[in-house]
């Protein structure tokens, strides 16, 4: 057989390849805003969620961050160990978990605030190229569901 019959496992044949070394690189260049304000990439994205919403449950936390339970509990762990967020069993019903902002959650809202800034001058991409690939990638994830 020739290799011919290979070319669909080629790297370069690969849509897999380029948004995986994409997603690492961006986060790459996140990190040293997120080290100067105490974040993991992780725990930064479940903060702007708990930034927007100030109380989720955990199990909506996860959908909205594609996340499972095994990944996001230490990261939620984690931050109410910061003081960010406290974790409560829902009044209506006790099988919700809770995640909630604290006021120094909010306070670091501050700290972060120029983070995407910071970032876009790392992404070379026009307004509208990022604007395009931000509508793919959401296309894309809402067919892998």
């Amino acid at each position: 057989m020739s290799d011919k019959n290979y070319d669909t496992l080629r790297l370069e044949n690969q849509l897999c390849f380029p948004l995986y070394a994409c997603s690492r690189e961006v986060i790459k260049r996140y990190r040293p805003y997120l080290d100067a304000v105490g974040l993991t990439y992780t725990q930064y994205v479940a903060m702007m969620v708990l930034w927007a919403e100030k109380t989720v449950s955990v199990k909506a936390l996860g959908e909205k961050l594609y996340l499972d339970s095994g990944t996001l509990t230490p990261v939620l762990k984690s931050l109410e160990a910061k003081g960010y967020i406290t974790r409560t069993r829902s009044t209506e019903d006790e099988r919700v978990l809770l995640a909630s902002l604290t006021e120094k959650g909010m306070h670091l809202r501050d700290e972060a605030e120029n983070i995407p800034q910071q970032i876009g001058t790392c992404i070379r991409l026009t307004p509208e190229e990022a604007m395009t690939l931000y509508r793919l990638l959401y296309k894309l994830l809402g067919t892998l569901e």
